[in-house]
């Protein structure tokens, strides 16, 4: 679809990132919930006077036209649809942070219009106060069930033996949950919080550390090399 000239209106999207492009234009990479992430080039976005300059807003809803083939379309049109709470102080940094997942894992012009409202529901709630590690652990595993990474968290691995809530467990890679042996292939996770986390249950103080150190552990393994730089900044945060 990239090589082939179109055309695009009224498309519901966010704002991932924008880098300058010549002195007075940007280049925007958006995520658009029926035509996937993909990069608009805003021609004068950058000028003082330019009508771009309040719409382009990151974590709120936006409607984009864009034309053009290629990897890069050109923005035609852009409307701030409003309707969510602007994020503040932490939860900040963690929009971020969903943001660097969606631009480092998805695919281009691949469309996901499920993990599309997922990150919009997720913005909300971040917005309104609630729980952030429920949130992002909510989040990430909806973006790796779109991405064909789906956990299956209630049965080992191979045997296909349902999990026991009192065992000790660990994930391995391109294989599933193992039962915790000598050999460690990351975190020990509870059998506990392993159906927590399949019901969405963080009641648990356990759950919740376990569940995040689990999810930490597979947000690696797919971003391979690729370095998570809110995660940085989050950590010399608390630094300091």
């Amino acid at each position: 679809m990239s090589g082939q000239r179109q055309r695009i209106d009224g498309a519901a999207a966010f704002l991932l990132h924008a880098h300058p492009f010549s002195e007075t234009s940007l280049v925007l990479e958006v995520f658009a919930r029926d035509h996937g992430r993909l990069a608009l080039l805003a021609r004068g976005a950058r000028r003082p006077r330019s009508a771009l300059r309040g719409v382009l807003l990151g974590f709120q809803p936006l409607e984009l036209g864009w034309f053009g083939g290629g990897e890069v379309k050109t923005l035609a049109k852009a409307e701030w649809v409003g309707g969510l709470l602007p994020l503040q102080g932490h939860s900040l940094l963690l929009g971020y942070y969903l943001n660097e997942l969606l631009l480092k894992l998805l695919p281009r012009e691949d469309a996901h219009p499920a993990l599309f409202n997922a990150y919009a529901e997720t913005l909300a709630a971040l917005a309104k106060g609630a729980s952030e590690t429920v949130e992002l652990r909510r989040f990430e595993k909806s973006l790796l069930r779109e991405l064909g990474y789906g956990l299956v968290l209630d049965r080992e691995a191979g045997s296909g033996a349902n999990i026991r809530p009192d065992g000790q467990y660990e994930y391995q890679m391109e294989r599933g949950i193992v039962e915790a042996s000598g050999v460690s292939f990351g975190p020990a996770v509870s059998g506990k919080t392993l159906l927590d986390l399949a019901a969405d249950d963080y009641s648990d103080p356990r759950t919740l550390t376990e569940s995040k150190l689990l999810m930490r552990q597979l947000m690696s393994y797919y971003l391979g090399n690729q370095t998570l730089q809110s995660r940085r900044v989050f950590v010399e945060l608390q630094e300091l």
